[in-house]
């Protein structure tokens, strides 16, 4: 993976981690890290928020912008828009290097606001209670700063289908993480009762929507015909769908790893083996007790699940058919993604596209 987005880096002029220097750099944003710093000591989430953007140990940070830049440069300059290459900078127009930046900056800004946490569920060893507050606002505050950046910058582009197709990608990650959270804060939801299809409709206001969506946007700002806009945005579509069922696969198919990994119920591995067992035989299986000689106790609600059934349903889920399945379906939308790219001319670029794919849909 990491190969992969250095050399799509090349391709498209300048490393992304770069794009949103000049929001990140601005007296406002420098105010609010060093308020930040009042939080080390703590275990407030906002601080790995604030790590992830000087290093992520997986490279996918700047994905999303990085896309943007990629696709754009694969479709290159539409021919109605032939007087306007003047514009372009290695066979991108400044505006759809603008859009990728904003694109990193929303997501930006929903990293930051996941960041806030229930202070009814704190303890004690979280940090002291005050600060827990403070970093609250922080993540509040900062967040709609970069919101708000974002869609400054949106308008400056002065196309209405753009700033329609993004603020509709912005409302459905609002929909999205409200879902989420709605469900999480449900003390006796062990486990939602979706199947794969609901689960595919809540990543993609999640997960995908914010890409697939300023794929298509970048392809408008080319004037590009509506079919190239569909395919963009199904390229965006499918490849970040592939990107979260690989996320979802690596606590089961990680062969170096001897702990066990966290992982969440609602995960699609976990979704497909309900489907195959069945929804009370599922159920029965979280509620089972672990075995004798580990001395634990019967699975409470969450968030106070014994760890030893935890490692039990997780031994489960690889034993059955949920994880092949999962992989399966990661497969499948990546080939969805890939027959999208067909109608783009061959380019370094549209290669790269591929090869993202790859990357995501590539298992041990």
């Amino acid at each position: 993976w990491s190969q992969v987005v250095s050399e799509a880096e090349k391709i498209v002029g300048y490393p992304t981690s770069f794009m949103s220097l000049r929001c990140l750099l601005s007296d406002e944003l420098s105010n609010i890290a060093m308020q930040v710093r009042k939080l080390v000591g703590t275990k407030h989430p906002l601080l790995d928020t604030a790590r992830g953007f000087v290093y992520d140990s997986r490279n996918n940070l700047q994905m999303r912008g990085l896309v943007v830049l990629l696709i754009s440069k694969a479709a290159g300059p539409s021919t109605a828009e032939l007087s306007f290459q003047h514009d372009m900078v290695s066979g991108i127009y400044s505006s759809q290097r603008s859009l990728a930046e904003i694109t990193e900056l929303i997501h930006t800004a929903f990293l930051v606001h996941r960041g806030i946490v229930n202070i009814g569920e704190l303890k004690s060893c979280d940090g002291p209670l005050k600060d827990m507050q403070f970093g609250n606002k922080m993540a509040v505050l900062s967040g709609d700063f970069l919101l708000a950046n974002a869609c400054t910058s949106l308008a400056q582009l002065q196309n209405t289908k753009v700033v329609e197709l993004i603020s509709s990608a912005i409302g459905d990650l609002v929909q999205g993480i409200y879902y989420e959270n709605s469900k999480s804060s449900e003390e006796n939801c062990l486990t939602d009762d979706i199947g794969i299809s609901r689960w595919k409709e809540q990543v993609f206001l999640s997960h995908s929507a914010l890409l697939a969506k300023s794929c298509q946007a970048a392809m408008e700002l080319a004037k590009h015909t509506a079919e190239i806009q569909d395919m963009a945005f199904q390229y965006g579509k499918h490849m970040s769908m592939s990107h979260k069922l690989h996320s979802d696969l690596q606590p089961f198919v990680k062969e170096s790893s001897s702990d066990t990994m966290a992982f969440s119920l609602n995960s699609a591995p976990a979704i497909l083996h309900q489907e195959f067992r069945g929804r009370e035989a599922w159920l029965k299986q979280i509620r089972e007790p672990c075995a004798p000689r580990d001395n634990c106790a019967r699975l409470k609600p969450p968030p106070h699940r014994c760890a030893c059934v935890f490692q039990q349903l997780q031994e489960a889920i690889k034993a059955g058919k949920g994880v092949t399945s999962a992989i399966d379906l990661c497969r499948c939308h990546g080939n969805r993604a890939l027959a999208a790219l067909e109608r783009f001319p061959p380019s370094e670029a549209r290669d790269a596209l591929a090869n993202i794919v790859y990357a995501v849909t590539r298992f041990p």
